[in-house]
């Protein structure tokens, strides 16, 4: 059996990997669905644009 040793920036550095990978992982997952509910045109209350609340009456004439 051969012993492993890990020093501290090695632990560092596969911490931030696997940080990095779930994010990413996340991300993508999260891309994905977003583009096949608007191919369906599936939206979400919470997706609503948020400037619809800004306009004034100005904009709206």
């Amino acid at each position: 059996m051969i012993p492993l040793y890990f020093d501290p920036g090695t632990g560092a550095l596969i911490v931030q990997f696997l940080a990095a990978a779930v994010a990413g992982v996340l991300l993508f997952y999260r891309t994905v669905i977003h583009k096949i509910k608007s191919v369906f045109g599936i939206k979400n209350k919470a997706e609503d644009d948020l400037m619809d609340d800004t306009d004034t009456k100005e904009d709206q004439q």
